[in-house]
Protein backbone atom coordinates (compact mmCIF):
# COMPACT_ATOMS: atom_id res chain seq x y z
CA UNK A 1 0.00 0.00 0.00
CA UNK A 2 1.50 3.25 -1.13
CA UNK A 3 1.10 6.28 1.10
CA UNK A 4 0.17 9.61 -0.42
CA UNK A 5 3.32 11.24 0.91
CA UNK A 6 5.47 8.60 -0.84
CA UNK A 7 3.58 9.10 -4.10
CA UNK A 8 3.88 12.89 -3.92
CA UNK A 9 7.67 12.55 -3.73
CA UNK A 10 7.75 10.79 -7.12
CA UNK A 11 7.86 12.54 -10.47
CA UNK A 12 5.25 12.14 -13.24
CA UNK A 13 7.06 9.30 -15.05
CA UNK A 14 7.50 7.32 -11.83
CA UNK A 15 3.82 7.78 -10.99
CA UNK A 16 2.80 6.50 -14.43
CA UNK A 17 4.92 3.36 -14.00
CA UNK A 18 3.48 2.90 -10.49
CA UNK A 19 -0.04 3.05 -11.91
CA UNK A 20 0.84 0.48 -14.59
CA UNK A 21 2.21 -1.88 -11.94
CA UNK A 22 -0.88 -1.42 -9.78
CA UNK A 23 -3.16 -2.12 -12.73
CA UNK A 24 -1.25 -5.34 -13.50
CA UNK A 25 -1.49 -6.35 -9.86
CA UNK A 26 -5.22 -5.62 -9.82
CA UNK A 27 -5.72 -7.69 -12.97
CA UNK A 28 -3.86 -10.62 -11.43
CA UNK A 29 -5.99 -10.39 -8.29
CA UNK A 30 -9.15 -10.38 -10.40
CA UNK A 31 -7.98 -13.51 -12.22
CA UNK A 32 -7.22 -15.18 -8.89
CA UNK A 33 -10.74 -14.35 -7.71
CA UNK A 34 -12.23 -15.74 -10.92
CA UNK A 35 -10.37 -19.03 -10.46
CA UNK A 36 -11.20 -19.04 -6.72
CA UNK A 37 -7.54 -18.86 -5.70
CA UNK A 38 -7.71 -15.46 -4.01
CA UNK A 39 -6.73 -15.69 -0.35
CA UNK A 40 -7.15 -12.06 0.74
CA UNK A 41 -10.47 -10.74 -0.51
CA UNK A 42 -9.70 -7.21 0.73
CA UNK A 43 -6.69 -6.98 -1.58
CA UNK A 44 -8.90 -5.98 -4.51
CA UNK A 45 -10.30 -3.02 -2.59
CA UNK A 46 -6.82 -1.98 -1.45
CA UNK A 47 -5.38 -2.01 -4.97
CA UNK A 48 -8.36 -0.08 -6.34
CA UNK A 49 -7.79 2.62 -3.73
CA UNK A 50 -4.05 2.68 -4.41
CA UNK A 51 -4.75 3.15 -8.13
CA UNK A 52 -7.17 5.98 -7.40
CA UNK A 53 -4.70 7.61 -5.01
CA UNK A 54 -1.89 7.47 -7.57
CA UNK A 55 -4.10 8.77 -10.38
CA UNK A 56 -5.29 11.66 -8.21
CA UNK A 57 -1.74 12.70 -7.35
CA UNK A 58 -0.70 12.33 -11.00
CA UNK A 59 -3.55 14.63 -12.06
CA UNK A 60 -2.59 17.17 -9.40
CA UNK A 61 1.02 17.17 -10.60
CA UNK A 62 0.00 17.57 -14.24
CA UNK A 63 -2.35 20.44 -13.42
CA UNK A 64 0.30 22.09 -11.27
CA UNK A 65 2.82 21.87 -14.10
CA UNK A 66 0.33 23.35 -16.56
CA UNK A 67 -0.22 26.47 -14.45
Amino acid sequence: MAKASELRAKDVAALETEIKELLKSHFNLRMQRATQQLQDSSALKKTRRDIARARTILTEKKQGAAK
